[in-house]
C-alpha cells in the first residue's frame, strides 16, 4: 500500500476568482446578487482568515456616516492560490472594493476586485496560470500525448499516482448533474438559467421535482454543504473543486477515497467480496453520507455499488433530491495517465419515475498532493 498518497502536505489548488468565480466553493448567487453592484472604500477594521471563505471588515464614510461592511471572499486555499496570504491586507489599510450586494439589503458585498487605494495595487488578483488550471483543457497542437493508464504488476490499473509520484482528480468536465442528454443551461454552481427547465434535468417524481424547483427559486441558500458543512457525499464529491484521491489497500480489499473539499471526509469502497449491508445505521468509517460501497474490477473498469444514504445531504451542486432508497452505481476507468471517465447509474424510485445516468470526467492533477481543506463556520 502506498501510504506516500496519503501524506496531507498543505498544498493548494488552483484558485477560483474571477468577476465571478468560475466554481466557487458555493453558489455566490444564493447570498449575492449579480445585478447589483457597487464600489466601496474604506479602512480595513479586521481580516478574519477562516474557511469557508474569508471575510474582511471595512469601515466605509458615506457623507458624515461611517458604516461598517463585511467584504466576503473565497477560500483560505484559493486565495492563497491566487497570491494572497493572511498578511495581504491589514487593519488600517485603505482599500476600495468593486462587487455585488447582498439579497437581503444587508451591509455585505462579494469582493470580485479589492485595491490599495494609495499604491493601486490590486491584492485580489488571479494569474492566468491558475484561471488555467481550473479548466480541463483539451491538447493544443504539438502538446504531447498522455502517457498509458499505470497498473499494477498483475496489469489491474491504478486509480493513484504511479510509484514515486504524486497527483490526484480534480478539474471536472462538468461541474452540474443532469441526464445525459439533456440540453438545459445551468451556471457552474448548479442554477438554472430558466427555472422552467427543471423537469429536462431528469425524470423526477412530481414531490421530488417541486422541491428542486424550491431549492432552485431559493438560489441553493439551504444547502447543507455549506450551510453546516455537511459532507458532499457520493457523486458530488467528483464535481466539488478541491479533487479526490484513490488510495488502494490490495492487501485488505479496499480504497479509500478521499475528498479534498468539504471536510477532507474519506471513506472506503470495499473490493473483498464482503456482503453489502442494506439497512441503515453506519459505522464510524462510514457516516452514510457515502453509503456502503461495494467494488469490483470489470476489465479496466471500477464498478463500486453504494446504498444506505442517509439523506442529510445534497448529491448535487443543483439541489436534486434523494431519498434513503438512492442507490448508485458508478464506474471508474481511466483511459490514460491524465483521464478518468466517471459514469453514475441513479436508481430512486421514490424521487424519480425511472432509472437514470450521468457521465463527466476529471483530469489528473500530478506532482501535488491532495489540498487540505476544513469547513470553518464563520458566517456573520
Amino acid at each position: 500500500m502506498q501510504w506516500s498518497s496519503i501524506r496531507y502536505l498543505p498544498r493548494v489548488l488552483a484558485a477560483m476568482l474571477a468577476a465571478m468565480p468560475l466554481l466557487a466553493h458555493h453558489t455566490i448567487s444564493a447570498k449575492f446578487d449579480p445585478a447589483k453592484t457597487s464600489t466601496l472604500s474604506g479602512l480595513v477594521s479586521n481580516v478574519d482568515w477562516r474557511n469557508p471563505h474569508v471575510h474582511v471588515l471595512m469601515n466605509v464614510r458615506q457623507g458624515q456616516r461611517v458604516t461598517s461592511w463585511a467584504v466576503e471572499l473565497e477560500s483560505v486555499l484559493d486565495l492563497e492560490r491566487s497570491g494572497w496570504d493572511r498578511d495581504s491586507l491589514k487593519p488600517g489599510d485603505a482599500v476600495t472594493v468593486q462587487g455585488i450586494l447582498a439579497r437581503d439589503g444587508s451591509r455585505q458585498i462579494w469582493g470580485n476586485s479589492v485595491v490599495l487605494t494609495n499604491t493601486r495595487r490590486r491584492v485580489l488578483a488571479m494569474s492566468p496560470e491558475a484561471l488555467a488550471a481550473l479548466r480541463p483543457m483539451p491538447p493544443g497542437p504539438g502538446s504531447q500525448p498522455a502517457r498509458p493508464t499505470p497498473r499494477w504488476p498483475d496489469g489491474q490499473p491504478r486509480l493513484g499516482p504511479p510509484p514515486g509520484e504524486t497527483g490526484y482528480w480534480a478539474r471536472p468536465s462538468s461541474t452540474v448533474l443532469m441526464e445525459d442528454g439533456a440540453r438545459v443551461e445551468v451556471d457552474a454552481g448548479g442554477l438554472l438559467k430558466n427555472i422552467a427547465d427543471a423537469a429536462k434535468v431528469a425524470p423526477f417524481q412530481r414531490w421530488a421535482r417541486d422541491l428542486f424547483e424550491y431549492r432552485q427559486r431559493n438560489f441553493l441558500k439551504d444547502d447543507p454543504l455549506f450551510l453546516n458543512c455537511m459532507a458532499p457525499g457520493a457523486l458530488r464529491q467528483f464535481q466539488m473543486p478541491y479533487g479526490n484521491q484513490f488510495v488502494e489497500d490490495r492487501t485488505f480489499g479496499r480504497i479509500f477515497v478521499m475528498a479534498g473539499g468539504g471536510n477532507h471526509d474519506w471513506h472506503f469502497i470495499y473490493t473483498d467480496g464482503r456482503v453489502q449491508r442494506g439497512e441503515l445505521g453506519g459505522s464510524n468509517d462510514n457516516p452514510l453520507f457515502y453509503g456502503n460501497a461495494r467494488g469490483r474490477w470489470e476489465g479496466d473498469t471500477l464498478v463500486v455499488d453504494s446504498r444506505g444514504f442517509n439523506e442529510r445531504f445534497w448529491f448535487s451542486n443543483g439541489g436534486l433530491p434523494h431519498t434513503e432508497q438512492l442507490h448508485l452505481i458508478e464506474r471508474f476507468t481511466r483511459t490514460d495517465m491524465n483521464t478518468l471517465k466517471y459514469e453514475v447509474t441513479i436508481d430512486d424510485s421514490y424521487a424519480y419515475t425511472r432509472t437514470w445516468s450521468a457521465s463527466w470526467t476529471l483530469q489528473w492533477v500530478a506532482g501535488e498532493e491532495l489540498p487540505i481543506y476544513y469547513c470553518q463556520d464563520n458566517r456573520p
